[in-house]
């Protein structure tokens, strides 16, 4: 593990390149959004979000990946719903809008650092710096399209359309995580998954 001081500037320094990459933000400005993110790190399979509580933050990933998923405790089954690797951001987001409690947990894949923040500190963000209420805009944006988008997949499109996109979304994540997970993201077995897999060698 990086020092603190190394740690904290790798966390704020992949934050200001990917705001940029959206809304452009000044010096300044970055030094009062800094001030409302907190650094924070998550040993291998650990909770980050468990079912039941009131999610209050999302969290930004700095180095790792995460898990979103659904736990069915009477058929025990889990059902993926989202991976989060660096870049990404992740929550209960029924939770974290709507203020009822998760359904959903978010465990940690991986030794993961994240930069977590508050939704009250994002309103008083936004009075502070409102170039960053569009870049939470257009990001909540993206990830509208890119959930509706799933659903319409999961719809029409056979396992192995559904297995190609997953690789193109979530680029050498198949390297990273164990195959059950993506056979529960894509909602087939693990062997559907591994039959998929073998077609594609040939």
């Amino acid at each position: 593990m990086f020092p603190e001081t190394m740690t904290n500037a790798l966390a704020y320094g992949s934050l200001l390149q990917h705001i940029n990459r959206y809304s452009k933000i000044s010096y300044e400005d970055f030094e009062v959004c800094k001030q409302y993110f907190n650094v924070e790190h998550y040993k291998s399979h650990s909770l980050v979000v468990k079912a039941g509580s009131v999610v209050t933050k999302q969290y930004y990933v700095v180095q790792g990946c995460l898990r979103t998923f659904l736990p069915d405790d009477e058929k025990d089954r889990e059902y993926t719903v989202q991976f989060a690797v660096e870049e990404w951001w992740a929550s209960d987001f029924i939770s974290y809008y709507s203020g009822v409690p998760a359904v959903c947990q978010v465990e940690s894949l991986e030794e993961s650092i994240l930069l977590s923040v508050q939704k009250a500190d994002l309103v008083r963000l936004y009075q502070q710096v409102p170039q960053l209420e569009s870049f939470f805009l257009r990001k909540l944006e993206n990830a509208f399209v890119a959930f509706q988008k799933r659903i319409l997949s999961n719809l029409k499109d056979t396992a192995e359309d559904r297995y190609e996109d997953f690789l193109r979304h979530y680029p050498n994540l198949d390297q990273r995580v164990k195959n059950y997970q993506i056979a529960s993201y894509l909602g087939i077995t693990p062997e559907s998954l591994s039959r998929i897999r073998k077609q594609k060698m040939k």
